[in-house]
């Protein structure tokens, strides 16, 4: 279902002001994982036809990393999840929800979030995934924040995870160089508001399934069940159409930023850094550009990942508050775009 941006902000949410018994939303830890194996851009052209200068030039990318043979994905966002935890220093048995936001499952059934569950011990907590592809954690946060100011939980682990690879043609050129393997994760606390205001400050998403065939990963659901013909025509990796998730990203990556800050009364000269999907780095300087905002107030880590789909704002995130880039006070705009075509943008103030 197409979903347009409202002509006007929706009223600003109750965790915006200190009243009494007002709740406000906050990230109290951050941690990631990367798998130890690097792919560079060297090593793609014994792959595939095509240059380390070409990847570089075009995408900002140099090297990815690649989850080891029998290594799930629910194993990096359980790793993540631990370091988040410990920053947060909150307990597994503490956590009354886990979301996990990936395209790349251990499996159809159970979710990734059940298998994180087990593997961290957080038996208390409801578990669930939630696929919007790139824009994943975004959604992620916003179901939780939510799902926290209904006053029923307290705390929530929010992961993103992908390992990319075990969906990767690597006989596609086009996409393979794109792609690697990671997960961050966050750990979010209700907690009373204060003035001025911490926390998640505002959210937009949005989506248009007109443009659903944009990037796919089409065989081994419903529609295309695993099969003979499946296999054959090479339906289990991604699919991308380059060109055109280029324009879309930019403009709707562009007027999600622009709804998010208007929801807080912000500008983006309000905003000390943002946080963008790390996709492409053409994508970002051309979101920079309708922004007007320098390519200086972007985090980027691209050029060492590549694109880590529901991951790689989690990853970015915790690189730059662990680097002290991202401190006390600062307001943080994260934006996102992604298979569906989803989209989001979330300002909190750190």
């Amino acid at each position: 279902m197409k979903t347009d941006f409202p002509d006007t902000a929706p009223p600003i949410s109750p965790s915006l002001t200190a009243g009494a018994g007002a709740l406000t939303v906050r990230m109290v830890g951050t941690g990631c994982y990367v798998p130890e194996r690097i792919m560079t851009n060297a090593e793609m052209e014994t792959i595939v036809d095509t240059s380390e200068e070409w990847i570089l030039t075009r995408t900002g990318i140099s090297e990815r990393r690649i989850a080891r043979s029998g290594q799930a994905t629910s194993d990096l966002a359980a790793s993540a999840a631990r370091q988040a935890l410990d920053a947060a220093g909150v307990a597994a048995a503490e956590v009354d929800l886990i979301v996990t936001a990936t395209i790349s499952p251990d499996m159809l059934m159970p979710s990734t979030a059940c298998f994180v569950q087990s593997q961290l011990g957080a038996s208390a907590a409801t578990c669930f995934d939630l696929e919007a592809a790139c824009s994943g954690f975004l959604y992620s946060l916003e179901v939780a924040r939510h799902l926290l100011l209904a006053g029923r939980m307290r705390t929530a682990l929010v992961i993103g995870a992908e390992k990319l690879s075990a969906f990767t043609d690597w006989d596609d050129r086009n996409t393979c160089v794109l792609f690697g393997d990671g997960a961050g994760a966050v750990v979010l606390r209700a907690e009373p508001a204060t003035a001025p205001a911490r926390g998640i400050l505002s959210s937009v998403t949005g989506s248009d399934g007109d443009l659903a065939h944009l990037l796919t990963l089409p065989g081994g659901g419903s529609r295309f069940p695993a099969s003979g013909e499946t296999l054959a025509g090479r339906m289990h990796y991604l699919k991308m159409t380059g060109r055109e998730v280029f324009k879309h990203a930019v403009r709707c990556m562009a007027e999600a930023a622009n709804g998010a800050l208007e929801q807080c009364g912000f500008t983006v000269a309000d905003v000390d850094w943002i946080v963008p999907h790390q996709a492409n780095l053409r994508i970002i300087q051309a979101i920079g550009q309708r922004l007007n905002v320098p390519m200086d107030r972007f985090y980027m880590n691209l050029e060492h990942y590549g694109n880590m789909s529901a991951a790689s704002i989690p990853v970015a995130l915790d690189e730059a508050v662990r680097n002290e880039k991202i401190r006390p006070g600062d307001v943080v705009l994260m934006v996102a775009f992604g298979g569906g075509f989803t989209w989001g943008a979330t300002v909190m103030r750190w």
